[in-house]
């Protein structure tokens, strides 16, 4: 998920780094596809908490970009003090990524009205399996786009 960079994102994100130092735990509604078909743009949302443990494969981390954007991506690799990340419906890997570029952790999602946390299903599926198969995404994605699509009768 990609929230563009806009003024007042970057102002709303700036405020949720200190609320997040502070404790709180927020809730980041989902814009953007990349981590669909987990997360659903417009219908989904996260809530998010500074990171209080080390971090690892399969958290879904909030972080910008050093271009500025603000992004939510899940951790499929830890390399000392770097991270490789990737959206669920992504097939190339962010590699790179410093810890210091990371404010906050999905601690649990609201998805299709459900809440979704580790330990449930869909959380470790898309935790576990979905990284491991980066090379049938494409595939799974179109199908997924299928079946997904409102049905339209044409008169």
């Amino acid at each position: 998920m990609q929230v563009e960079c806009r003024e007042n994102t970057a102002a709303l994100m700036e405020r949720y780094r200190i609320l997040l130092t502070q404790g709180e735990t927020l809730p980041v509604p989902i814009v953007g596809s990349s981590m669909a078909p987990f997360l659903v743009h417009q219908r989904d949302t996260v809530m998010v908490a500074a990171p209080v443990r080390p971090l690892k494969t399969g958290d879904i981390v909030l972080y910008q970009r050093s271009s500025g954007a603000f992004i939510l991506h899940r951790i499929c690799a830890v390399q000392g003090e770097t991270l490789t990340l990737i959206g669920d419906a992504h097939t190339v890997r962010e590699t790179g990524i410093r810890r210091d570029q990371i404010f906050g952790v999905v601690r649990f999602a609201h998805r299709k009205g459900k809440e979704q946390s580790p330990g449930c299903f869909w959380w470790e599926f898309f935790a576990r399996v979905w990284p491991r198969i980066i090379f049938l995404r494409p595939m799974l994605l179109w199908g997924y786009s299928i079946l997904t699509k409102p049905f339209r009768r044409e008169l």
